[in-house]
This record gives C-alpha cells, structure tokens and sequence, in this order.
C-alpha cells in the first residue's frame, strides 16, 4: 500500500517536470520564429523629398555701390614768377585766407627799372620828333594852298618822314607797355579767393622762369569753400550714373557724419587703363569741416530696371560651367541657364529663357539633376 503511493507520487511528479519542459520549449520556439512585419516603404522606392517653389516675377532691384573717392580742390593753381628776379617781401604764409586780387608778394629787380627809364626817354624824344615833323607838313600844306610856293616833292618828302616819325612813336610806345607790364609781373597777386596751402620761397630768395629756386612755385594756392569729389566708376555702372544722380559719402577724419553730393559732371569717356569713368561732385564746404585731399567712402545710388527678372539668391545654382535655376515643369525638374546682373540682400538679377510666372525652386542645388521627378510645394 505504502509502495503503490511513492510510485503514484513519483509518477505525478515526472508528469509535472515534463509538462513545464513541454511548455518551455513552445515558448521558445515561438519567440525565435516571431518576425516584424517588413516596411513596405523599405522595400519599396524612396520618397521624393519636398521642394519648396515660388513662381517668378519681374520687379526692380534697388541697391548701392560703394567706391573709393578723393576730395580735391575746386581750384588750385602753382603760383610762380614771370620773370627772374629776387623776392623782396611775403605778405602771406601757409594757412593763410586770400582774396581774389590780394597782393600776395613784391619782387625787386633792378634791371627792369633801367630798361623801363631807358624806354621812357626813347619815348619821349620820339615824341618830340614826331611833333616836329607833323608840324612842318601841316606848314608846307597850308603853304602849297598858293600855287607855285611849294613843289609837289616837297610835300611828299614831308609827309613820308611825318609818317615814318609816327610809326617810330607807336613802336616805342608798345616797347615801353612791354617793359611796363614785365615791372607788373613783380607783383603776384591772388587769381581767386582761397587759402595759400603751401610756401616754398623766403625773402631774398632768388625766382623766375628758369634757374635755381624757380623748380617749386612761390605758392599754391586752393579754393576750399568749395570742393570736387572726384571718384572712377567701372564701366559696368556707368548706365546708372545721371547728373540729377545724389551720393552720400563719409570720411575717415570726421567718423559718424555723412555728406551729400550731387553728381556735377561726367567725363564721358572711360579711361583706357581702368575702364572706368571719370565723375565729379560739386560740396559745399562752407563750414571748412571738409580739407583737399581726403579719401572718402563714396556710396552711389544704383536703381535698376523694373522689367528684371529678381529671384532669391539660393535659387541661383553657380556651375563651374554656367549659373543656372530649377524650373519645374510637370513634376520635372528643368536646368535653366542665365546670366547673372546684380545681387544685394540675398536678392539676384537674372537674365534667360523664362516667363513671368514660371515655377522656380528656391533652394537648388545641383544634387536635383536635370529631368529628375519633384515634388514642390509652392509658396511665394
């Protein structure tokens, strides 16, 4: 009795052990056969990426150029001597503020005194002379009036040497103007209002056309109530340029101001070295805050033409071979190649094959070849 219970017991406990084996071994092999259900976009074609578009349209691009200029006077003249002689007295010095007309320096030369008094005394007798023989042909003409007095030779005798007296005056006369305005020339006097910039001779200095001391000028003399703004434009922005055209400008020597111009005038022709245009502006530098010679940042006003194409500056692809846009015609993307005018703010002129209305994507890239399918979305 008691044997038959432990073999019931063992055989119980053997069923037990082998049904929790059993149920082990289907939950594993449930576990490794268990797979995820494949993506069907996986296996399938990758999705075409989004593009964002806009569509074209013609418009105006307003920018700036900036370039380079120099102030400059808007008259300067080397004032030098006429005639060799020494400097007797300055009457003004660097810095100094003239008048147009103002005596600036006295020159002494003493031979131009003598030749003047010797021309004077030629003169004088020459004068006498003339009157002399003026007098005996009105004599002899009034005499002649009675027939037979006077023979017809002597009349003509008398009246060529009254003639040749005459023009000996008048020759003497225009000798001793010449000398006279020579003595004139050893006054300099200022040729306009301005100030005198520069001073290279002292008193006793030694001038004249040629010689030593005459290779620098007396002085330089600049007009600064007025100036020029010279500038060279490239040939590439000489379309914009108008003479009703304002520019502002700013210089180094007077940092946060900003100065105005309007351009005065154009040179009309390019520089052959350069390329580029000669323009002047006409400032007003009542205050003298401005000074001849100095460099300013000049920047010209560039208004464009409303009948451009303008797209983003990130619709423009640069190809080592030709810049190009996307433009999307059915779902397709189709290489376009421009020509590029002016850029500014992320902005672009383009010039090509398009129409007002074409769908371009904004951001291309040459990784979108040409022809490939696109799917955009437009926005503008």
């Amino acid at each position: 009795m008691e044997k038959s219970l432990f073999e019931n017991s063992k055989i119980n406990l053997l069923k037990f052990f082998g049904a929790l084996l059993f149920s082990s071994v289907v939950q594993g092999c449930g576990t490794f056969n268990t797979k995820p259900e494949p993506d069907a976009k996986a296996v399938g074609q990758p999705e075409v990426p989004l593009r964002e578009t806009f569509s074209l349209q013609k418009g105006q691009l307003n920018s700036s150029y900036k370039i380079p200029g120099e102030l400059i006077s808007y008259q300067q003249v080397d004032l030098y001597a006429k005639v060799n002689s020494f400097i007797k007295k300055l009457y003004v010095d660097v810095g100094s503020q003239v008048k147009e007309g103002q005596l600036l320096a006295i020159m002494e030369a003493p031979e131009i005194n003598s030749q003047l008094s010797a021309a004077e005394s030629k003169l004088k007798s020459q004068e006498a002379i003339y009157i002399a023989s003026n007098a005996t042909y009105n004599r002899l003409l009034e005499t002649s009036k009675t027939p037979g007095t006077i023979s017809p030779n002597d009349l003509d005798v008398a009246l060529a040497k009254q003639k040749s007296d005459y023009a000996q005056l008048e020759a003497d006369k225009a000798t001793f103007r010449e000398i006279l305005d020579t003595k004139n020339y050893l006054e300099i006097r200022a040729p306009f209002g301005g100030v005198i910039s520069i001073r290279n001779v002292s008193a006793g200095a030694y001038v004249g056309p040629s010689g030593k001391g005459s290779d620098l000028p007396i002085f330089t003399l600049q007009q600064q109530k007025k100036l020029r703004l010279v500038i060279s434009v490239p040939e590439a922005y000489t379309s914009y340029l108008n003479s009703k055209k304002e520019v502002r400008f700013t210089v180094k020597g007077l940092p946060g101001k900003t100065f105005k111009a309007k351009i005065s005038r154009l040179s009309g022709a390019l520089d052959t070295k350069l390329r580029s245009q000669r323009t002047e502006m006409d400032v007003d530098n009542t205050g003298k805050d401005l000074l001849p010679g100095m460099v300013a940042e000049v920047s010209v006003p560039l208004e464009g033409n409303a009948n451009t194409f303008i797209v983003p500056a990130s619709a423009v692809v640069n190809s080592t071979l030709q810049p190009f846009v996307i433009k999307v015609i059915g779902n397709k993307a189709e290489w376009v190649n421009i020509e590029m005018g002016r850029s500014a703010g992320g902005i672009q002129e383009i010039y090509g094959n398009l129409s007002a209305g074409d769908e371009l994507i904004k951001k291309a890239t040459e990784e979108i070849r040409n022809g490939e399918e696109v799917k955009t979305v437009l926005k503008n």
